[in-house]
């Protein structure tokens, strides 16, 4: 989709890819991404701010998790948005509603954000007023995982009508994951056939014990769970930086 990540890159083109070796060319895409990442993460721990990198598929319900976010902090957290999508300000006009300071990131026709876009974004976010940074990632399951923010955790979500298969099939996203939301569950009555369970196994089949939390930002349930291990989240950073955990919220 993108010329950025090697989505175009298939088996057959491989050795064609930009006249080298397409493994020459991704490797010094990700070696350059992950020096600016390093950077941003330089700016996120000298303002005591909590990145995290929300993936998806399209549609799983990351930006009504931020609207539902947003009400339940109410201040106890001070929020920020990054928001990437390939056109419009749709979801950044949802989290702006909110009174939550948001930047939007057009990506063109790249299928996910990288550190250098995430860092132009910064310039336009007071990070000294924030607890908790989000950055809500282009749409997509397979190429945000390969990309460093400079994000401190990620957050993939897995929404009941996609399936419970989707960690077993995209399977990079999910061992990344710091934390996994099973997310719309307020449908789980209309679609037993998304078993929680066997989507949990999946992630652990991965070798991964994050936690995994069930959630609905429509009827809120699950949320204070989510809103719990995102104070611990800000809480560790501060006490690892030596930043006072007093300044939360201040």
């Amino acid at each position: 989709m993108c010329d950025t990540c090697g989505c175009n890159v298939t088996p057959g083109n491989r050795d064609l890819a930009e006249g080298r070796q397409a493994t020459q060319v991704l490797g010094s895409l990700l070696k350059v991404n992950d020096h600016q990442a390093s950077h941003n993460r330089v700016h996120f721990n000298g303002h005591g701010v909590l990145s995290v990198n929300l993936m998806s598929s399209p549609g799983a319900g990351k930006t009504a998790l931020l609207e539902a976010t947003a009400e339940l902090l109410d201040g106890d957290l001070r929020i920020g948005v990054i928001e990437g999508d390939l056109e419009t300000e749709n979801d950044a006009d949802r989290i702006r509603a909110c009174g939550v300071p948001v930047v939007q990131i057009c990506t063109g026709t790249a299928c996910h954000l990288d550190a250098h876009m995430v860092h132009d974004a910064l310039h336009e976010l007071d990070l000294g007023s924030l607890d908790v940074l989000f950055v809500e990632n282009v749409g997509n399951l397979v190429c945000p995982a390969s990309f460093d923010l400079g994000q401190h955790h990620n957050v993939a979500l897995l929404s009941t009508p996609e399936g419970d298969d989707k960690p077993a099939k995209y399977p990079v996203m999910f061992r990344s994951a710091d934390l996994v939301l099973l997310t719309k569950r307020d449908l789980a009555p209309y679609m037993p056939e998304f078993d929680a369970t066997k989507a949990a196994n999946y992630v652990r089949q991965l070798g991964n014990a994050a936690p995994i939390l069930e959630v609905s930002s429509k009827t809120g349930g699950g949320l204070g769970d989510w809103t719990d291990w995102l104070r611990r989240g800000v809480t560790e950073l501060r006490t690892n930086l030596a930043v006072p955990s007093a300044s939360l919220g201040s």
